[in-house]
């Protein structure tokens, strides 16, 4: 955040609730007082001031502005979350604080909020304190980390830790999911995905692939981001692909299950197909992982 803007978002006018005594009633009439009022905060002289609306109140005005200056979009803000039309500066205030005393920087706070405005509304002590506890004493994550993990996945703050996170996490262990740094620090988002709606069905769909269970757990084990994947977009396509024009087996996918993971058109077709002019079989995980230099020389060997 440059230095300017962190001067007026903490300036305590930005964050008063008291309203103007002297404005007037009529639209005409408060556009020329807006225009032409002492600034009363380092924000009236922001850029950023005059495009705004004359005809909306100074409050709203400020908190347009302090949302922008932190490098969050506004606009998108108040659509995914109309409660901050009504919240209060004060309270956006406290909620910065209370992150800011958990680890969280400013620097950070623009993608955060960004990402997930509904945050800017929180209640720190029901909604905010149990996750950062949940952090704690359920993931281990010293308090030093705390930052690292928000993060990584900032949906965890409007997350229910006993409505979401906590089942996501007894369910992932129950899979075998035991490294609870490695879920805390690389997966988290696996914590804030819906067990019935999103973990279960995912798992459900490796099975009726022809995988038995224990080895659609292997797979989700060893590559955690197949829970990540859309099935209508991620794994139907590709394993069409794999089976029919491929010939793939089961157990080559069991083996390497990262196959989900790359591009269908710009990795797995241009480079089967390139295979295939050499009318050799190379393995899924040499054929993939390869960076493209390797691969050009994979397949000058195999046809030289």
């Amino acid at each position: 955040m440059p230095t300017a803007a962190a001067t007026a978002f903490r300036s305590s006018s930005c964050f008063s609730t008291q309203r103007p005594s002297s404005l007037p009633s009529k639209n005409s009439d408060l556009e020329s007082h807006l225009l032409t009022a002492k600034p009363k905060s380092l924000l009236h002289k922001h850029p950023l001031w005059q495009p705004t609306h004359a005809n909306i109140s100074l409050q709203f005005k400020e908190k347009i502005l302090c949302l922008e200056i932190m490098g969050v979009d506004s606009g998108k803000a108040l659509s995914q979350n109309p409660c901050l039309h009504t919240t209060s500066l004060t309270s956006i205030h406290s909620i910065i604080t209370f992150l800011e005393s958990k680890g969280i920087q400013q620097k950070d706070l623009g993608r955060i909020f960004g990402m997930c405005p509904r945050i800017l509304t929180s209640d720190i002590k029901t909604e905010l304190n149990p996750v950062f506890n949940f952090l704690y004493y359920d993931l281990k994550v010293p308090d030093q980390d705390y930052r690292k993990v928000i993060n990584k996945c900032p949906r965890l703050l409007i997350s229910s830790v006993r409505d979401q996170l906590k089942p996501a996490l007894y369910y992932l262990q129950r899979l075998g999911f035991h490294d609870l740094h490695a879920l805390a620090y690389q997966d988290p988002v696996l914590l804030v995905s819906n067990v019935e709606k999103t973990l279960i069905p995912k798992l459900d769909f490796l099975i009726s692939l022809g995988f038995s269970r224990a080895d659609a757990v292997g797979m989700v084990l060893r590559c955690p981001g197949l829970f990540t994947f859309s099935i209508e977009n991620n794994f139907k396509p590709k394993f069409e692909y794999f089976a029919k024009e491929m010939k793939g087996s089961l157990e080559e996918l069991k083996e390497f299950p990262q196959y989900f993971t790359f591009s269908l058109e710009k990795r797995i077709k241009p480079r089967h197909r390139e295979v295939l002019h050499t009318g050799r079989k190379i393995p899924l995980p040499l054929m993939l992982k390869t960076t493209d230099e390797e691969f050009k020389e994979l397949i000058r060997l195999d046809c030289g």
